[in-house]
């Protein structure tokens, strides 16, 4: 049995207005700032054995201040990168709610690829894969484990462990700096908690 906490980073400035991707050099701003060291103080005192990160500054300037607080390493883990916008990356949202292709993405996820870039089931495959892999290793094995990472990212783990169409992930919310948490025992899951802002819920 794993438990893991899945953490959307903290605020930037292109939340709701652009798709910033896996474009370099986006970091937290000032209440995104905040946010991670609210988080810190929120889990400062939770038993996490490890924590890993999306590789993007982003996800990394979240995770850093709840690893001081745990006295814990951050390992990068490409699994839980950004979804891959291809051609979208940079565009605000304003201009893509123009394109035909970005309306079908968003109303067909299960089977619409982003041009240039990934499917929903290539970004499940892949962070899917990370948490397989957590959970093999010995020492982690009924630990808790922190996964940093993004919200499509974690919104299409969420739906695919408790078995929702990528259809409906709009019916999901994902906030920055928000603690979700799953389950992983005898190769079932399940969602304990979802979007939590509040202190640890789980004593």
């Amino acid at each position: 049995m794993t438990t893991f906490l899945l953490i959307r980073h903290a605020l930037c400035d292109p939340v709701g207005i652009s798709i910033a991707g896996r474009t370099s050099g986006v970091h937290l701003n000032e209440a995104g700032r905040q946010q991670a060291t609210a988080l810190a103080g929120r889990l400062g005192g939770v038993p996490v054995a490890a924590i890993r990160s999306s590789p993007l500054e982003r996800a990394m300037e979240t995770a850093q201040p709840l690893a001081a607080a745990l006295g814990l390493p951050v390992a990068e883990d490409a699994g839980l990168n950004e979804v891959d916008f291809g051609e979208w990356t940079g565009r605000t949202l304003i201009e893509l709610d123009g394109l035909a292709e970005w309306r079908d993405f968003n109303e067909r996820r299960s089977s619409a690829r982003i041009p240039g870039g990934e499917t929903m089931a290539e970004v499940v495959s892949r962070s899917l894969a990370t948490l397989e892999q957590v959970r093999r290793t010995p020492e982690l094995t009924g630990r808790l484990v922190a996964l940093v990472s993004h919200g499509d990212v974690l919104r299409s783990l969420v739906a695919h462990c408790i078995g929702m169409s990528p259809d409906a992930l709009h019916r999901i919310e994902i906030a920055p700096a928000s603690v979700s948490i799953l389950l992983s025992e005898d190769g079932n899951w399940r969602l304990l908690l979802l979007n939590s802002t509040e202190e640890w819920p789980i004593r």
